[in-house]
């Protein structure tokens, strides 16, 4: 396997829900893991719970998430964001529509100063999504 780089997401209980939203939008295969899927003793409330998902979408993206392991803390956003870019407007134009449904968005997908297409939204579950589309020369 190649090395490679990409987001790992935590959430608070809804990491199932995030991922299976994820996947409608983006496409692919989803595999998720539960804390009681493991054979171990599951903590109190979390049999049912995230501790390892991860979706591989047909364009090569890569999506991991999780929920926190009880008493970990969850902060919504965190300081971070996640970026899809390229040159196919079509199928990034229709990512932004999905991701961009019940968002609050930021900066409207829509031409820009550097002469890209770019939106940026921050979803139902609190995360960060920036779109660029590469304007061919």
């Amino acid at each position: 396997m190649t090395t490679r780089l990409n987001p790992y997401l935590s959430f608070s209980g809804d990491a199932k829900q995030a991922l299976e939203f994820y996947k409608q939008v983006l496409g692919g295969t989803l595999d998720l893991n539960t804390y009681g899927g493991f054979g171990a003793e599951a903590p109190p409330g979390y049999a049912d719970k995230i501790m390892h998902g991860m979706l591989e979408t047909p364009s090569g993206f890569t999506l991991m998430a999780a929920d926190n392991p009880p008493g970990t803390e969850q902060t919504p956003g965190g300081g971070f964001a996640v970026s899809l870019s390229g040159d196919d407007a079509d199928e990034l134009r229709g990512y932004w529509d999905g991701l961009s449904d019940g968002s609050t968005v930021a900066v409207p997908l829509e031409k820009q100063m550097w002469g890209d297409v770019f939106g940026m939204c921050t979803d139902r579950f609190g995360v960060t999504w920036m779109v660029n589309i590469t304007e061919r020369s």
